[in-house]
């Protein structure tokens, strides 16, 4: 029997992931600080109207609010020894939504970063790795993920440490880098590499692809750079909703939901086959995304003249596939 991500792919051209997880809880009400995964116990009806909206906007795919849900990152908040409990009722919380919507739709257990730092920088190891994401992947596993959600990464080794959880959890897995320093992940990642990356992995995950960064040029950019190495594997595209603003103490993000829409017919001409929003990325984005992506028939790939008059100016020369260093442009808007 085939995974429930696996299917939907086969049927469709595309499928639409969903939005922001910590944007809309910010708007619930979660303070800046305090960490988004414990309101899964805490206050699991906010993270039930999170998954919700993001269904009935029009996702086929869903993140659960366990992004922070390692070890590492919860032992900054003195929670490292609730990994178990706080990844499991995430995922029972969206298997219930889920299940509840009418039709296919995929319980995506996310997954971010460690936090830390591998050898020889810092002290983290790849057995160490291993283990802190293998505890998360079984933990979502058992409450009904369909599918593990590796998202945010910026080094080579944690993308194959999160992979060998993978198969050690007996999961199927999707991973995407966060592209934010002139094309390249913090880490010095390229578009190119990260597909020579997958493509030799023991373990390669269901798509693989892009998310947040520095605005949605940016990403459709290193999009396209997939798209180029011609890969099979399909591609993500989560980029963000326009670029954050610092207003009345809290972030906002400018993009509007017209926007978005270009975006993700864009992103779906470059070559993305699963498209979706990260940070910034409402309800109201996901409905005319949606309503975009079914009702605008497939074009030429675009050229990158073509996003930055449509999107904004990218945010630095390069795209990571030469030496050049983070030249910013002034970034355009079409009104």
């Amino acid at each position: 029997m085939t995974d429930a991500l696996s299917r939907l792919l086969r049927t469709r051209d595309w499928l639409m992931a969903d939005g922001a997880t910590g944007t809309n809880l910010f708007n619930m009400g979660l303070s800046s600080g305090e960490p988004p995964e414990l309101w899964t116990v805490d206050r699991p009806d906010n993270i039930r109207s999170l998954y919700r909206a993001a269904v009935e906007a029009g996702s086929d795919i869903f993140l659960t609010n366990s992004f922070g849900g390692n070890a590492a990152r919860l032992k900054l908040h003195e929670a490292q020894g609730r990994v178990g409990e706080l990844n499991r009722i995430a995922a029972e919380l969206g298997r219930e939504v889920a299940d509840a919507a009418g039709r296919p739709v995929v319980v995506a257990g996310s997954m971010g970063p460690t936090g830390e730092i591998f050898e020889p920088m810092g002290t983290l190891t790849h057995r160490m790795a291993v283990e802190i994401f293998h505890e998360q992947a079984e933990a979502l596993k058992a409450g009904g993920a369909d599918v593990l959600w590796v998202e945010t990464i910026s080094a080579a080794e944690e993308f194959k440490a999160a992979a060998e959880a993978a198969r050690l959890a007996g999961m199927p897995w999707c991973g995407t880098m966060s592209f934010d320093t002139a094309g390249r992940t913090m880490m010095g990642i390229t578009a190119a590499a990260l597909v020579d990356l997958v493509t030799k992995l023991p373990n390669p995950p269901l798509a693989f692809g892009a998310n947040c960064g520095v605005g949605a040029s940016d990403l459709l950019r290193t999009v396209l750079g997939f798209a180029a190495q011609g890969i099979e594997v399909p591609i993500i595209a989560k980029g963000n909703a326009g670029i954050p603003k610092y207003h009345d103490g809290h972030i906002h993000y400018d993009g509007t939901p017209e926007l978005m829409a270009e975006y993700a017919v864009l992103a779906r001409d470059a070559g993305a086959r699963i498209i979706g929003g990260c940070c910034g990325t409402m309800p109201e984005h996901l409905k005319a995304m949606r309503a975009a992506l079914e009702g605008r028939p497939r074009g030429p790939r675009p050229s990158l003249e073509t996003i930055s008059e449509t999107l904004g100016g990218f945010s630095s020369a390069s795209d990571g596939s030469d030496d050049a260093g983070p030249t910013r442009e002034r970034r355009r808007r079409r009104s």
